[in-house]
């Protein structure tokens, strides 16, 4: 026995030292990186983490290098730290999350260069420079999205998923599975809060419902379908739309699913009465609405509208589905005495001659991020879909630079108002992936890159779309076991549709929502 161990570890240092030896061989010496062959080029890496500017606190942004080479040896590095060396015979580069950690740390606002050698044809060679900046103010630690699979009608492996963005844990929220192969849907969170939180789920077993996390470790279910929802910055009161939504598909095109809404309104739960309730301005009987969104003081409520044009809404679509086009409205609220004000058009789809969807504004007030697309109310499935901004200082607005060819929607904030998430279709059209970008002072958006995954190679393979990325500041705590078990039980706060005034037209029973 003693023999036998004694020989496995004569042979184990051998190729140790055979591995060391080689490596050694191979690693390019000071004067070899200085002799090395100098290519006009950078190399191509994937995913595109070049030529932008990253938070201080993301994890580290791995790649594969999409160059034929025997080695490769990769040298990060800033102006404060030890550089980061790695060599590796295959071209997907992880980096050591430690020492990447302490190389951003310190160098906030700093330039990150990154320099790749490729070994071939018995020299080194070096590829032009990938420099990014870091940028000086840190993202919120988590996003927290929505993993669906590609196939449109069915809800077998639905879940909520939140993500920490300064390494590469995912962790569940709530998966439709704990409850029946349920759906999950319309996450959306105060001011950034994890600890306050709207959920809605629907189950054929359970019902439809939303959970409510009034505490960190808290949470109650709501005996209503909300659909698109806002939190006012109070944290009192939330803003809703029911909407008749109805899939359907086009005969054409790379992306045949389609959406269209029948009917819907614009309502509001108060959380200190837990009572729903709407106002004239906001259910108007001839017009859709959708999208609702706080101004960050809590004074002004924006939203998407456009007019009912359907003479046959027994028909899906009715024939006039391509001529409805959302203007962007805003009404001003007094929270104290629960009173609004008239309704503003502050853009509409005459003068933009197209469809205005999802505004979302900065926390700091500055700017409001909208989506525009060819019609309709789904920016997602289609390709026109491009992002704008509107500074609110005088409501000009204009397309954003980093726009693709492709499908680009539902966009959050990071609490500094310095870092937008958003959605896109980018890499090939196909899966929506989530972006992330830098709002610098002047209101520039920076080129975005995507989230980053410890496999280089993971978005190759991943087929699930990532669904309404909203940034928040720290982990969801409370149980995925514990919001299962408040989805099954038959406790839940109840509450009745406004029956005075301004009555909503939509019952959302007549039309069942469909994925």
């Amino acid at each position: 026995m003693k023999k036998r161990l004694l020989i496995f570890i004569i042979a184990s240092l051998a190729v140790f030292a055979a591995s060391a030896a080689t490596e050694r061989i191979l690693r390019p010496s000071a004067r070899q990186i200085a002799d090395a062959l100098i290519l006009p080029e950078t190399a191509d890496i994937s995913p595109d983490y070049a030529d932008t500017v990253i938070p201080p606190n993301i994890a580290p942004l791995n790649f594969r290098i999409e160059e034929q080479a025997r080695r490769y040896f990769v040298r990060i590095r800033s102006d404060n730290g030890a550089p980061i060396h790695i060599l590796s015979a295959d071209p997907s580069i992880r980096i050591p999350i430690r020492k990447w950690r302490k190389l951003l740390r310190a160098n906030p606002g700093g330039t990150l260069t990154c320099d790749i050698f490729l070994y071939q044809a018995r020299r080194w060679s070096r590829a032009r420079t990938i420099t990014n900046t870091i940028a000086p103010e840190p993202i919120d630690s988590h996003i927290a999205y929505r993993l669906i699979n590609p196939i449109y009608n069915y809800w077998n492996s639905v879940a909520v998923y939140q993500r920490d963005l300064t390494n590469f844990k995912q962790s569940e929220i709530l998966h439709g599975q704990r409850f029946d192969n349920g759906c999950v849907n319309c996450h959306t969170f105060l001011n950034n809060d994890p600890s306050r939180m709207f959920l809605g789920v629907r189950s054929a077993d359970y019902g439809s419902a939303t959970l409510h996390t009034p505490a960190a470790d808290r949470a109650e279910k709501i005996g209503a379908k909300w659909g698109y929802t806002a939190w006012h910055p109070s944290g009192q009161i939330a803003a809703y739309s029911i909407n008749a939504t109805h899939l359907f598909f086009q005969a054409a095109g790379m992306e045949v699913r389609d959406v269209i809404d029948l009917d819907s309104v614009m309502t509001y739960y108060d959380l200190r009465t837990r009572t729903v309730k709407t106002a004239p301005p906001l259910s108007d009987k001839d017009r859709l609405e959708i999208y609702p969104a706080w101004s960050p003081d809590g004074k002004y409520l924006y939203f998407c509208s456009a007019p009912i044009l359907w003479t046959d809404r027994k028909t899906v679509p009715p024939k006039e589905f391509a001529e409805v086009r959302y203007d962007l409205h805003r009404i001003a609220y007094d929270l104290d005495s629960d009173t609004w004000g008239s309704l503003e058009t502050i853009l509409s789809a005459d003068q933009t001659g197209k469809s205005i969807l999802l505004p979302r504004v900065t926390p700091d007030g500055r700017f409001l991020v909208f989506t525009l697309c060819d019609y309709g109310c789904f920016p997602i499935y289609q390709k026109s879909s491009t992002l704008c901004v509107m500074d609110l200082a005088d409501n000009s607005w204009r397309k954003l630079d980093i726009n693709s060819d492709y499908s680009e929607s539902w966009h959050s904030f990071s609490s500094n108002s310095r870092w937008m998430a958003f959605s896109s279709r980018r890499h090939a059209g196909l899966f929506t992936r989530t972006y992330f970008s830098y709002i610098d002072h002047d209101g520039k958006f920076h080129k975005p890159f995507v989230l980053p995954q410890k496999d280089p190679a993971f978005y190759d393979s991943q087929i699930k779309t990532y669904n309404v990325p909203e940034l928040i500041a720290a982990p969801v705590t409370v149980s995925p076991r514990k919001l299962a078990k408040i989805v099954k039980s038959p406790a839940q706060v109840d509450v009745q549709l406004p029956i005075t005034g301004a009555t909503p037209k939509t019952d959302p029973a007549q039309y069942p929502e469909r994925e």
